[in-house]
């Protein structure tokens, strides 16, 4: 399936999460073409800060597998990762990544470029404005 088709999914999810009062971020971790794993944000839902969409599909898609490496994997996430989950990204191994709307405050690149695993694949802007609009629409809701 055409990447588009997953980053859509995962704007479901950001959509959802929005729903919940959540940042809107959505993530989907596919392996071989199959959705291994499904999650967004919900670091208000849970009271954990750690709640972010990309830790929470690594732990699905580990849990899947039966392993933490996710070599054979690719993430689909609408915002790109903190450092915190690049992180988490970097020690899962992740084989790809397909970010969709930059971070340019908090996301991992503007802090520490190189902190993704140097085997994970990186491509970025997948369905970007869709997922900065919906970022947009949701931070201009806090503000009235």
């Amino acid at each position: 399936m055409p990447d588009d088709y997953f980053m859509e999914m995962a704007l479901v999810l950001a959509e959802e999460a929005a729903d919940n009062g959540e940042i809107p971020v959505g993530a989907i971790v596919v392996c071989r073409n199959r959705i291994i794993a499904k999650a967004r944000n919900q670091t208000e839902q849970l009271n954990d800060v750690t709640a972010h969409a990309e830790i929470m599909a690594i732990t699905s898609a580990a849990q899947y597998l039966g392993g933490k490496y996710l070599t054979d994997c690719t993430m689909y996430i609408t915002l790109e990762p903190c450092v915190m989950c690049a992180g988490a990204l970097f020690w899962a191994q992740l084989g790809r990544l397909v970010i969709g709307a930059s971070d340019p405050k908090r996301g991992y690149s503007r802090i520490q470029p190189s902190l993704l695993h140097p085997k994970t694949r990186l491509e970025t802007g997948l369905l970007a404005e869709e997922s900065q609009a919906l970022l947009a629409k949701f931070f201009s809701r806090l503000r009235t």
